[in-house]
């Protein structure tokens, strides 16, 4: 089958895709990449629980931001210069955190960076979804979270060489240089994303909210075909049609199940517990009894089952659907947790029990609750109103992601095994709330699903 042919090019909105889910990259790529330099920065600052919170948290403030600015910016200026606005804070962030004079300098670097991180989370996906066909919508919008896994991976790689540079002496080597390689080796995938996004245009969507149906007509049109482009300007018109864009429209009734949902499914894909796991797991590895290299090594298997379970939604989200991975992944969660918190209740560190779990937890995840989620939220606003409903639901993620960072080392130390049950019990949660309030969306179009909200309120 040609690629190019009268419904349009699968190649080009590929491409678009892959270029856009380089955000998501470095998304993966700046939150995992203190997993392998805590240890080391808790001896060369002299931390305690508190601090070494603060230093993995701090982050996220920023995400908070970012992802709070992004809404704004993309709707003012578009989604593609927003992108590059997120490539730029990367690469700062990665120089500052690398050579830092005081611990307060390493925080604003990584504050920094959390603004790029808050921005990529919000338009790489929304930018996907805008300029996907609705045949491959979810597909091509879970390969950013494919992105942010792979990212993660290849930083898990990355620290585990870099942990291992120093040779006989590495733990001295690590505390004072090692985790400042780790933290600049950053500057090179946020220079690729600012260099490639020059390729991309920008999103129809956006384009026809600000009169330019032109540009966007012929956008569409090689990415579907002319017959493609004609019936989705005509859809985006009518759906903006009925838009204010403005953050008061976010409380009008019609808004608000979508909106919780959006909120709700945020929330809980960080207070499942995905990132105490992602960020912590050499602490929980170490806490068995491994030596923390060997710990940082483990981390690296937690990166492949990510990636290799998340290639399996890509697969299979188009065709099972979205909410039934949802409901699985919810599941297989909760019961990963709560025989990781048997296992350290009662000291069972035996083999590999603890990673199988770990392991299992992260499977589970991967399948749905971290692709499957982004889809959902990047589908269910309307499109006058996109930026700044995906920007309330994702700063909502990023402070849930801050409150559980932060709070994660201390849980552990003083409820040691509890800790997991906590979170199996929110996967409990999570999993009531998919079955009772999300719908299917599955090879629908961004419109149809903007009919839908209007037809429920409707009732």
């Amino acid at each position: 089958m040609n690629d190019r042919s009268e419904s349009g090019s699968v190649a080009y909105v590929v491409l678009l895709a892959l270029v856009a889910a380089l955000g998501g990259l470095l998304f993966g790529y700046d939150t995992a990449v203190i997993s392998g330099a805590t240890e080391f920065l808790k001896q060369k600052f002299s931390l305690d629980e508190n601090w070494e919170g603060w230093t993995a948290a701090c982050t996220l403030l920023g995400c908070m931001f970012g992802a709070g600015m992004a809404g704004a910016l993309s709707d003012r200026f578009g989604r593609k210069k927003t992108m590059l606005l997120a490539a730029v804070l990367f690469a700062l962030s990665a120089l500052g955190a690398a050579l830092p004079r005081s611990l307060n300098e390493f925080v604003i670097a990584r504050m920094i960076g959390g603004l790029g991180i808050g921005i990529a989370s919000m338009m790489s996906p929304m930018y996907i979804a805008e300029v996907s066909p609705s045949r491959i919508r979810g597909r091509l919008v879970s390969v950013n979270q494919f992105a942010i896994i792979f990212g993660m991976l290849v930083v898990y790689f990355v620290n585990a060489y870099i942990a291992r540079r120093g040779g006989g002496d590495a733990q001295d080597w690590n505390i004072h240089y090692g985790w400042r390689w780790m933290f600049g080796s950053g500057v090179l995938p946020a220079f690729l994303f600012f260099v490639l996004l020059f390729l991309v245009p920008e999103s129809p969507r956006w384009l026809v909210s600000r009169g330019q149906a032109d540009r966007a007509e012929s956008i569409l049109a090689r990415i579907g075909g002319r017959a493609h482009a004609e019936r989705e300007i005509v859809e985006i018109r009518d759906a903006i049609s009925l838009e204010t864009g403005s953050f008061r429209q976010l409380l009008a009734p019609r808004m608000r199940l979508p909106l919780l949902i959006g909120i709700g499914l945020a929330v809980l894909q960080q207070i499942t517990g995905i990132n105490i796991v992602l960020y912590y797991a050499p602490k929980i590895f170490a806490s068995t009894g491994l030596k923390i290299t060997d710990a940082i090594g483990h981390t690296v298997l937690v990166g492949a089952v990510n990636l290799f379970f998340t290639v399996i939604a890509i697969w299979v989200v188009d065709r099972i659907g979205r909410k039934p991975l949802l409901l699985i992944a919810s599941a297989g969660m909760g019961i990963s947790l709560f025989l990781l918190g048997e296992a350290f209740r009662r000291e069972q560190f035996e083999g590999p029990r603890v990673l199988i779990l770990v392991l299992a937890y992260v499977a589970s995840f991967a399948i749905a609750m971290g692709p499957v989620v982004w889809v959902v939220i990047a589908e269910i606003f309307p499109t006058g109103i996109r930026g700044r409903a995906m920007a309330v639901a994702t700063m909502c993620l990023w402070f849930a992601c801050f409150m559980v960072t932060q709070t994660f080392p201390r849980m552990l130390k003083h409820l040691g095994g509890s800790t997991f049950f906590i979170y199996a019990v929110i996967c409990a949660v999570c999993f009531v709330f998919v079955a009772v309030l999300v719908p299917e969306t599955k090879g629908k179009s961004l419109e149809e699903i903007e009919r839908g909200w209007m037809r429920h309120e409707s009732r």
